[in-house]
């Protein structure tokens, strides 16, 4: 496996999604996956999950069956630049995800940058998400620039073009050619909605290819890698998952 870390992942607690964290630990083992993030949907969302569900997220251990496991979130971006998690919730989260989906509908270009550079510069979120959807077009070198000085990772989604963000592929690689330029840190997510493909990276393998990417700029060749980028941005030391990955 190239990438040992998948960090976008949602279970059946999104309800159109279909698998549940043990299913994803057993996937996860089949696939040589060491850590994967469950990140599930944000409230706004109509079929979103609960606050509630995030701050029970504690209760699921952070290594199950020898399979790392980060708590975290995809929240829903709004107008304002705000997001659908109150604070209270995410210092909860290991990670926290965000992009646009429908609960926000799309409006201009101009609008779209503003509103991604108030949530990079909010300092509330570790990663943007599936920034190829052609719905929602913004200034990618204003954004990335923004990103980099902030230390907000870029994701390439791998969901994107297969089965939902039709023509997505063209952006992507151009925003991973940007991001090459900038020196952006770079997230892999699956975006997986059932198990079976979790760590399935082929769409993002092939963006990669086309942009010429280093893997020197993505943090997923490595558990340690991403607990190092995490703790960058101000996240706690989660001891246990560094004791498991390096031990005495």
């Amino acid at each position: 496996m190239r990438f040992l870390v998948d960090l976008h992942t949602h279970t059946l607690a999104s309800q159109h999604a279909y698998s549940t964290i043990k299913e994803y630990v057993e996937a996860a083992d089949d696939k040589g996956i060491a850590m994967f993030a469950t990140t599930d949907h944000g409230p706004d969302l109509e079929d979103g999950c609960h606050p509630w569900h995030f701050g029970n997220l504690r209760t699921i251990p952070h290594i199950i069956d020898k399979i790392a496991i980060l708590h975290g979130v995809e929240c829903n971006i709004r107008k304002d630049g705000s997001v659908d998690l109150d604070d209270h919730y995410l210092k909860r989260m290991d990670i926290v995800l965000a992009g646009f989906h429908e609960s926000l509908a799309p409006t201009t270009k101009e609008e779209h940058t503003a509103i991604l550079k108030r949530v990079i510069e909010s300092g509330q979120v570790d990663v943007l998400t599936h920034l190829g959807n052609p719905a929602y077009p913004f200034d990618i070198q204003e954004v990335l620039t923004c990103a980099k000085e902030h230390n907000v990772a870029i994701e390439l989604n791998s969901s994107s073009g297969i089965n939902t963000r039709r023509g997505s592929h063209p952006n992507c690689v151009v925003i991973a050619k940007m991001a090459q330029q900038l020196g952006n840190t770079i997230a892999l997510g699956s975006d997986a909605h059932i198990c079976y493909r979790l760590g399935d990276f082929r769409e993002v393998e092939s963006v990669l290819e086309e942009s010429g990417i280093g893997y020197d700029h993505i943090i997923n060749t490595s558990p340690t890698k991403v607990l190092d980028f995490l703790e960058s941005r101000g996240h706690a030391p989660i001891e246990s998952l560094r004791n498991f990955f390096t031990p005495f």
